[in-house]
């Protein structure tokens, strides 16, 4: 299965270039279902059809899916968010306030994700295509699953341990009810299904494309987008350049704003070297429904495969080279002075502006020291090497 991800700052088209890849995904006869993770939930529009909660057939092979981040919420946090609600009313909050302090921050995109999650694994579609959330928001969502699962491999086991141990006393102590076994199982199996939700977006299946306009802005934050992206481990396979002003017949007016585009995208073509950049014109008219959403999409990527998979390896990996091992962690356009790196135990910790990850070392790593560490060509590299006193022991033995 192939899976794509549409994001970019908001308002430079991404959804209506989500719907063409979609489109044109489903006219070469894959099964494809474009799914919706930002709260806007534009693409009844772009189709100029009515689209619901469940999968909706717009054309032959190809389905719109908006998530009902309502139903999906009570599914999957109506345990917990029972507990919270106990709990605030025996501080005295008012019920309708309590419900509105106990929604999950971001619900609906990370909701969204489990839907994605439930999607993929029914395999019901060779292609899902997400129209994703602006920029930061699908950043932050992007980050959730492996933060999350930082939490729970270290502060919730013990958590949890000693409120079973004594939760008779903490009750009593704390005048408020303490959770029982089912909402720690909730919790845990939301984290199950996010890190899923990673592990199959991180996958050499699945990939991001970037959508932005010729705007010294909007090019600014996309290429943060790839270095962030880069960062969690994501694929960046392409960027998708919008409403780009054509050459032909251009008035003097006209002719100003084609110039100022094309050194913008020059920038383009330099900031993103090794990604396909593809070029979308100003139409006439807005595309609406299947077929000139289709065609916008085939004539953007022309002879190009738009479900091609990423050539290369992933962001992050290890290698090995005589003694030294190294972890790699590609990091486009950063220079040394604006990574900050710290060892701690078995995690290392990599800060790239105000974007921090806390990887978690592999096994074979964590027995080792960092010998150095450089940034060569956009990439991180973290050198291993034996400890002294593993060195010792092996020439003891």
């Amino acid at each position: 299965m192939r899976i794509l991800l549409l994001t970019g700052k908001g308002g430079v088209g991404k959804s209506t270039v989500a719907s063409g890849t979609a489109a044109l995904a489903a006219a070469a006869g894959h099964r494809t279902l474009l799914l919706s993770t930002d709260a806007a939930h534009s693409l009844g529009d772009a189709f100029g059809v009515e689209v619901g909660p469940e999968p909706t057939e717009v054309a032959d092979r190809l389905f719109v899916q908006q998530v009902d981040a309502q139903l999906r919420f009570q599914q999957s946090w109506a345990e917990v968010q029972g507990y919270l609600l106990s709990v605030l009313d025996s501080a005295g909050v008012d019920r309708l306030a309590a419900e509105e302090l106990t929604v999950l921050p971001g619900a609906e995109e990370v909701l969204a994700l489990l839907e994605l999650r439930l999607q993929v694994l029914s395999g019901a579609w060779d292609v899902v295509v997400v129209d994703c959330a602006p920029t930061a928001e699908t950043l932050r969502l992007l980050a959730l699953p492996e933060a999350l699962g930082w939490y729970m491999q270290r502060v919730f086991p013990v958590q949890a341990r000693v409120v079973k141990a004594f939760k008779p006393v903490l009750t009593r102590a704390a005048g408020v009810p303490m959770p029982g076994g089912s909402v720690f199982e909730a919790v845990e199996r939301l984290h199950a299904e996010l890190d899923e939700v990673r592990a199959l977006l991180q996958g050499p299946d699945a990939s991001v494309r970037l959508v932005l306009t010729p705007e010294n802005v909007v090019v600014a934050e996309a290429r943060r987008s790839w270095t962030t992206l880069s960062l969690y481990g994501y694929r960046v396979d392409g960027v998708v350049a919008n409403r780009v002003f054509p050459h032909a017949d251009a008035d003097d007016w006209r002719a100003g704003w084609v110039d100022a585009q094309q050194q913008v995208l020059a920038e383009v073509e330099e900031s993103f070297v090794g990604l396909p950049v593809w070029r979308s014109e100003y139409r006439p008219a807005e595309p609406v429904g299947v077929a000139a959403l289709r065609d916008l999409a085939a004539d953007v990527y022309a002879a190009d495969d738009p479900l091609a998979l990423p050539a290369g390896d992933g962001p992050f990996r290890v290698t090995r080279s005589g003694d030294a091992t190294v972890l790699r962690l590609r990091l486009p356009l950063v220079g040394r002075s604006d990574v900050d790196l710290a060892r701690k135990h078995d995690e290392l910790v990599v800060t790239v502006g105000a974007y921090r990850r806390v990887v978690t070392l592999p096994a074979g790593l964590v027995r080792l020291e960092v010998a150095g560490a450089r940034v060569e060509d956009g990439e991180l590299q973290v050198r291993f090497r034996e400890t002294r006193s593993s060195q010792a022991q092996g020439e003891s033995a």
